[in-house]
């Protein structure tokens, strides 16, 4: 997906990229490529693969969500900023949070996020198991997303507890994610969440498969969870 190709696929989703976005997203692009050599970001470095399989795959979940206005959103795991990075580019009013494990990421990150000019987002080197128990971010986003981080039943120990009742979870999902929601029910329930949609559509130009899983959360997750780190993806609510 080249560069023009990238903004009209955009567009026929209804999101029009000024110059300027579009200048963000080449400025992202040569960073995620310049800082893979020293930081392990990402195995895509083709640019045009870069703009399918990264960029406008992040961008997916607003085709099935409306995320204009100041919501608020934070990014599980967010590695090289997916989907957040792209999401914010594309709708500047978000208030973005991006919690990762790994502090070079989070550096790459700071970098990329003063480059691009982005206000109103927040870094965190964490676990998401300790971030989530925190007070000051436990059950206070619209949204949670997180992308290609774990399985549904492990991925929800690590969100739910983050979103706001009333708010939602969206995991980005690729083939198998059908597999994932049967078994994932139980913990879902558990945590507060109600499924409300799987989106099914496929990438352009390769037709591979992706999904949008919606969560909504309909009561408080118990204060128990997230466990300790490391115990969701060993023990997952199954």
């Amino acid at each position: 997906m080249n560069i023009h190709e990238f903004e009209q696929a955009l567009k026929e989703k209804g999101i029009d990229l000024s110059p300027k976005q579009l200048d963000q997203f080449e400025t992202y692009f040569k960073m995620l490529v310049e800082w893979n050599e020293k930081v392990n970001l990402t195995a895509i470095t083709e640019k045009e693969e870069v703009y399918l399989k990264h960029f406008y795959d992040s961008i997916s979940p607003s085709f099935f969500v409306n995320l204009s206005g100041e919501k608020s959103i934070c990014d599980v795991g967010a590695g090289a900023g997916f989907p957040s990075i792209p999401l914010k580019i594309c709708f500047p009013s978000l208030k973005v949070s991006i919690v990762d494990s790994l502090n070079k990421r989070i550096t790459f990150l700071k970098n990329l996020t003063e480059t691009l000019g982005l206000e109103n987002v927040n870094l965190y080197h964490d676990r998401a198991e300790t971030f989530g128990k925190l007070s000051e971010q436990r059950e206070q986003y619209d949204i949670v997303t997180a992308r290609a981080v774990a399985r549904l039943s492990v991925l929800s120990e690590l969100c739910l507890p983050l979103v706001k009742v009333g708010g939602q979870f969206i995991a980005l999902k690729g083939a198998g994610a059908e597999d994932e929601v049967s078994i994932g029910k139980k913990a879902v329930t558990i945590l507060g969440g109600k499924l409300k949609e799987d989106h099914y559509f496929q990438l352009p130009k390769e037709d591979s498969d992706r999904h949008i899983v919606i969560i909504d959360k309909v009561k408080p997750t118990p204060k128990k969870y997230p466990r300790k780190p490391g115990t969701p993806n060993k023990q997952p609510l199954e």
